[in-house]
């Protein structure tokens, strides 16, 4: 690597310098204080673990944004976290233990092998929550508001709240009874929203017209409020569970509106985004002029039973990078105070009394400083070392 080259990072690898590392740091602390209110408990997963334990249960989307080292000690695969979700996940199975309802929350840097989306980051620093044992729509709605009003104290307003729940699209596939092989050609369509291809594949499927009909119509179902009655209309007798899967919308709809009434919404019933780990309601949050989700959550059930305790589950995370750039919060800056070295038992402990009650105190090392950029020059008067402010 030539001299020159040798301070440059990798693609989607980023640093916070000074400003933006406070800002940060600062908003982490409000955050988790937040959460903290919420009753929600503060956990530290390692940053690496073995690779078997790491993803098992996420699924292979995981897996492949997850970087792999050899332990040097063992000799075994391990991988650096890509989400915190299946470490909490294995916390609350494996070292809590707890039959009641658990709330965690998380705070750190996770690496990806790919950013996401055209503009992301390969190492966000993450920070969610996580809720435990509590199957119900109650739960749901729960860590959904948890996670508007961490957007909200970030300083984020304009917000649009896409949401979709799992069994739709299930439903819908499972209702039409193709093969394996079929199924994830639709899904990959599906997901590429690739209509004119979708159309063209479904005209090919051997399955009655009715139930073509379900399966063009799904990725169609995308827009506002509306969306959720034309749903009701156009998927009506694909199944109980895609029935039931409407009706919980249409309730979140009414809870968090009431909730949140500034909050957008946009419904899109094909959306297969989400990590295959989701078992229910899955959902994201934009704001507008930024093209990818700033937060992200839903329901995942099924995670723990690999760690030999299968609870329901649901979460969110969101990315503090990204809130940072977005929300540019204002951190108080503290006083600056410029001291001579403590060379006396005195001055130190004039020193450790003004950093105690909230002063920024620089001993000056050599005469190459500028004074402009202090607020306070400390001065012995009369055996009294006192605050002298300093003129600009």
């Amino acid at each position: 690597m030539a001299l020159a080259d040798r301070w440059l990072l990798p693609d989607g690898v980023d640093e916070a310098l000074p400003e933006k590392a406070s800002q940060i740091e600062y908003l982490r602390r409000n955050l988790l204080n937040l959460h903290e209110s919420w009753g929600y408990k503060l956990v530290i997963p390692p940053l690496i673990e073995y690779l078997d334990s790491l993803l098992t249960g996420a699924g292979s989307d995981l897996e492949l944004e997850t970087f792999k080292v050899i332990d040097q000690l063992s000799g075994r695969l391990m991988g650096i976290r890509a989400d915190f979700t299946s470490q909490v996940a294995r916390i609350d199975a494996h070292c809590l233990k707890d039959e009641d309802v658990q709330r965690l929350s998380y705070s750190g840097s996770v690496l990806r092998t790919v950013p996401a989306g055209l503009d992301g980051t390969r190492s966000p620093i993450q920070l969610g929550a996580e809720l435990y044992g509590h199957g119900g729509l109650e739960s749901d709605l729960e860590i959904l508001s948890l996670m508007l009003e961490t957007l909200r104290v970030a300083g984020l307003e304009k917000l649009v709240l896409d949401i979709g729940h799992v069994d739709i699209v299930s439903g819908v596939i499972d209702a039409a009874s193709i093969t394996n092989v079929e199924q994830v050609k639709l899904r990959e369509l599906y997901k590429a929203k690739d209509l004119p291809e979708l159309e063209f594949f479904v005209a090919q499927l051997d399955v009655p017209e009715h139930v073509k009909s379900w399966l063009t119509a799904l990725p169609r179902l995308c827009g506002g409020n509306e969306v959720l009655s034309q749903a009701a209309a156009k998927l009506d007798g694909v199944g109980e569970s895609v029935s039931n899967a409407i009706n919980m919308l249409n309730q979140v709809v009414d809870v968090i509106q009431a909730r949140f009434p500034k909050v957008g919404w946009h419904f899109d019933l094909s959306d297969l985004e989400s990590y295959s780990y989701h078992t229910g309601l899955v959902f994201a949050a934009y704001q507008p002029g930024h093209g990818n989700a700033i937060a992200r959550g839903g329901r995942y059930n099924n995670i723990g039973e690999v760690f030999g305790r299968s609870r329901p589950a649901t979460g969110f995370s969101t990315d503090l990078k990204t809130l940072v750039s977005l929300s540019q919060p204002s951190v108080e800056k503290k006083l600056r105070v410029l001291s001579p070295v403590a060379n006396s038992a005195e001055l130190w402990a004039k020193l450790s009394q003004l950093r105690e009650e909230g002063y920024q105190v620089v001993e000056q090392l050599d005469s190459n400083v500028r004074i402009d950029m202090f607020d306070f020059q400390l001065v012995n008067v009369g055996n009294d070392w006192q605050l002298q402010a300093i003129s600009k």
